[in-house]
């Protein structure tokens, strides 16, 4: 998102917990520093017209780090910037505030029902937000399907690991269902278009999809395709899957937490019309082309991250005891 702004003439403030280490990095302001607390948020906020809050602590992280940072922490920010006199506030939220779904596509305004404390502290960030946007405060709501793209790895990361060394990947179910994904430049997009248009085509709550995906076994394969091995997308029966994936995760053992492995099975794939009405958002990635530009940069980029692990999206999750299951593929 920095480089999307920096390219369009934008000055750019960046305030993270994690040390800014792009090549960006003298070209922006940076502070490091925690959105939980007031004085570093305030720090960051000094002649921002401006602000899109991305910071999230994501659901494998404790409950305690969930709550205060997506719900305590989105209050802290939006009231600094309320106090600043920023008039525009972008709160990038997510899908998962619609639970383990009934119907598709998802529309705006269907149930929110958030599956463990990452969804709940999801929905209540989207109310703390929406309280603001009824104080007269211009307030998009972005909810991103998973997004995936240079910089961006996560769970992803076990697929790409196992394409690049020659190995098939099981799926939870027949591979049948259809999930949607997004390009991060389609998200960066999305939200520059929020940040710009009038506040009548903005201020509201927009899902953000890609335009064009078919079945999870037919945009996954297009990952093993690339790398050339001639392997394939293997189906598992997804009830003895899932139960033991649920004991693993229990156990501490599995990388995968259960909105993933819960929904994976199923279709997810929500309606991007009130976006491309009110927006004009094009999407300009399918969920295949999304999938195998994501896995080329992570195969030109293994050297940063080969030792690396982590609970962010900027690093490869650890594998846990699906690194055995590898050897079985």
């Amino acid at each position: 998102m920095v480089r999307h702004l920096l390219a369009r003439g934008h000055r750019v403030v960046s305030l993270d917990i994690a040390p800014f280490d792009y090549p960006e990095k003298a070209q922006i302001t940076e502070i490091i520093g925690d959105i939980r607390k007031r004085a570093d948020v305030d720090k960051a906020m000094q002649g921002v017209d401006i602000v899109i809050h991305t910071a999230a602590a994501l659901p494998l992280y404790t409950p305690e780090d969930i709550y205060s940072t997506d719900i305590e922490g989105t209050r802290t920010v939006i009231e600094s910037a309320k106090q600043h006199g920023v008039q525009r506030f972008i709160h990038i939220s997510s899908t998962a505030v619609y639970g383990i779904p009934d119907h598709h596509p998802l529309r705006e305004d269907d149930k929110l029902d958030g599956v463990g404390p990452y969804g709940k502290a999801k929905i209540e960030a989207e109310n703390v937000c929406l309280e603001y946007r009824k104080q007269g405060m211009i307030v998009p709501i972005i909810r991103p399907k998973s997004f995936i793209g240079p910089e961006r790895l996560g769970v992803f990361a076990l697929f790409y690991d196992w394409a690049k060394d020659g190995h098939g990947f099981p799926m939870l179910g027949s591979g049948n269902n259809r999930y949607q994904l997004l390009d991060v430049e389609d998200l960066c997009d999305a939200i520059y278009l929020t940040a710009t248009l009038p506040a009548a085509q903005a201020n509201d709550t927009f899902n953000i999809g890609a335009k064009v995906f078919t079945t999870m076994k037919e945009d996954y394969q297009a990952v093993l395709d690339d790398a050339g091995f001639g392997k394939k997308i293997v189906g598992l029966p997804a009830a003895p899957a899932i139960w033991a994936l649920r004991v693993l995760e229990a156990m501490r053992l599995s990388p995968l937490y259960k909105w993933v492995y819960e929904t994976a099975s199923k279709d997810s794939f929500v309606s991007i019309e009130r976006a491309e009405q009110k927006l004009g958002y094009a999407p300009k990635f399918s969920n295949k082309d999304a999938l195998v530009r994501n896995y080329r940069w992570y195969i030109g980029n293994l050297s940063k991250f080969e030792n690396t692990s982590g609970v962010s999206h900027r690093v490869p999750w650890k594998q846990g005891i699906l690194g055995i299951a590898k050897k079985f593929f």
